[in-house]
């Protein structure tokens, strides 16, 4: 079951494709953040997958929202699948210790050792605000990661509200 709306987002540290650390919550990226975990890439519905979210990122960061795309793949494998694709994404490698942030999420599957297909959307104060899920009939698109973006005003009025 994937992580509740509301609670805190687990931080973690993980390489990308080209070696670099990610960390979040991380003060560099001072903005919201999209976590989209993916099961493997190379594969159909994920190259799909990803090159909508690839599409629809300039929009994202238009709203101020940093894209992160996790999956357990080796980081060799990521920058592999970013070469072919040009995605243009930070891919993250939930390698090793394998899918251990995947399962701080609840995105993990254990049984196929790979994750699910879900969207979490960590507000700046590193709350998470929504979750989306696909599945293998039902994949994510850009329309998806849009329908959740309104979850970050609701946290702003409430953040503001507070004072």
């Amino acid at each position: 079951m994937p992580i509740a709306v509301g609670s805190p987002a687990p931080p973690f540290a993980l390489r990308d494709q080209f070696g670099r650390t990610i960390a979040v919550p991380d003060a560099r990226l001072g903005r919201a953040v999209l976590l989209v975990f993916f099961p493997q890439a190379f594969t159909p519905t994920c190259t799909d997958e990803l090159r909508s979210l690839a599409a629809e990122r300039p929009a994202l960061e238009a709203a101020d929202v940093a894209v992160l795309a996790v999956s357990v793949d080796s980081m060799a494998t990521l920058r592999a699948f970013d070469d072919a694709e040009g995605l243009g994404l930070t891919l993250l490698s939930d390698f090793w210790p394998h899918g251990v942030v995947a399962e701080a999420y609840g995105a993990f599957l254990p049984e196929r050792g790979w994750s699910d297909r879900v969207s979490v959307l960590v507000d700046p104060s590193g709350i998470v605000r929504a979750v989306a899920t696909g599945s293998d009939e039902a994949p994510r698109d850009a329309a998806t990661h849009r329908g959740i973006l309104p979850a970050l005003d609701a946290s702003a009025d409430e953040r503001a509200a507070r004072g």
